[in-house]
């Protein structure tokens, strides 16, 4: 069993300060790169990094708090071939660019880097950033299989309710008869079907999908376990080490993060040991991308303020993010220096998750 040592995996290293604003698309003066012909936004293939790199740590946060499951080969031949002549044309593309650009601003001298870099020097950069969100998702899946059990109290079997999934919302869901079925695989849960742990009290409202999504205890605890300290989950939090947001200079939750946290919990509850790409059992990467899928909706832009003003309540109490829109206005209007609450504006609606 692996053990939970109460060290940042990142504790060796250090972040740079980022200069410049990204450029994406600057004209490249060298020879043409072969392309890619994967998706950037899908689970990219595995390469054996040739020596240890900064990127490695970026890496790690990358994949954490940004997206959990980009190719990043492709990932960073699609950005450095968007131009203002050839703009991103559909949705995808334009949340691929959002992407690369957040990678550019994240880890320091990025761009420069990969638009000098010849072919070679690319995939190089690509495999230490891709080895470092593989490291850590494989590192947070490991340290989280023990603590969820202690976690959950008191231990009831706790149902699903499929809020998305239009072929299983007949089922009695608390039928002990339809629970051996699950249990057997007699019927598989699709990865958009959503859990109860999803929600707060373990108790959703058809009537008002939003009520306590999102706010679980399990969450709560997975985050902080993932991104201030394992101990930081106790009653009474232990001294220790810098935790991984510490780390990285992470002051305010992000919509990736929440979803990633959400991920790795609902893998832990599974009986899969092991976080694969060939893995349709649990099919994390689809639950992955409904959760964020809803998060980056603009139509649910208030909720989505509401639930990371909150959640910045619970991680990073400190921060402004942490304070309601209203009252941060007021502060500033008295002189206040404070950010906004971070995400999009007002206006959003109360609809089922999509």
């Amino acid at each position: 069993m692996p053990s939970n040592r109460e060290c940042s995996d990142d504790e060796h290293e250090s972040d740079k300060e980022n200069s410049g604003a990204p450029r994406f698309g600057t004209v490249q003066t060298r020879g043409k790169r072969s392309s890619e012909s994967y998706d950037p936004l899908e689970w990219g293939p595995r390469k054996k990094p040739r020596k240890s790199d900064a990127l490695v740590h970026h890496g790690r946060h990358f994949g954490r708090t940004i997206y959990a499951f980009a190719n990043v080969g492709a990932l960073l031949n699609f950005g450095i071939g968007t131009t203002s002549e050839r703009p991103p044309k559909t949705p995808e593309e334009r949340r691929t660019l959002r992407i690369f650009v957040k990678l550019l601003e994240l880890v320091p001298n990025l761009e420069d880097r990969v638009m000098s870099a010849d072919e070679d020097d690319l995939s190089l950069i690509a495999a230490m950033i891709q080895k470092g969100a593989g490291n850590a998702r494989t590192d947070d899946t490991r340290s989280l299989k023990m603590p969820i059990l202690d976690w959950i109290f008191p231990r009831d079997a706790v149902g699903l309710y499929p809020p998305l999934s239009s072929s299983t919302d007949n089922l009695d869901w608390n039928d002990p008869d339809i629970q051996r079925q699950l249990r057997n695989k007699e019927i598989v849960a699709a990865a958009d079907d959503w859990p109860f742990f999803l929600f707060e009290g373990e108790k959703f409202n058809p009537a008002n999908p939003w009520e306590g999504l999102l706010r679980n205890r399990l969450l709560v605890l997975g985050y902080k376990h993932i991104f201030t300290s394992p101990s930081s989950t106790e009653d009474i939090p232990r001294a220790t080490r810098s935790g991984n947001a510490a780390i990285h200079g992470m002051t305010e939750v992000t919509p990736a993060s929440l979803a990633y946290v959400a991920t790795q919990i609902r893998f832990a509850l599974s009986s899969v040991s092991t976080f694969t790409r060939s893995d349709k059992a649990t099919d994390s990467e689809r639950f992955y991308q409904s959760l964020l899928e809803l998060l980056e909706d603009p139509r649910e832009a208030e909720e989505v303020t509401e639930l990371m003003t909150w959640w910045n309540r619970q991680i990073f109490p400190a921060s402004s993010t942490a304070r309601p829109a209203l009252e941060q206005s007021n502060s500033s209007n008295h002189g206040g220096a404070v950010s906004s609450a971070g995400g999009a504006g007002t206006g959003g609606r109360a609809a089922a998750p999509r």
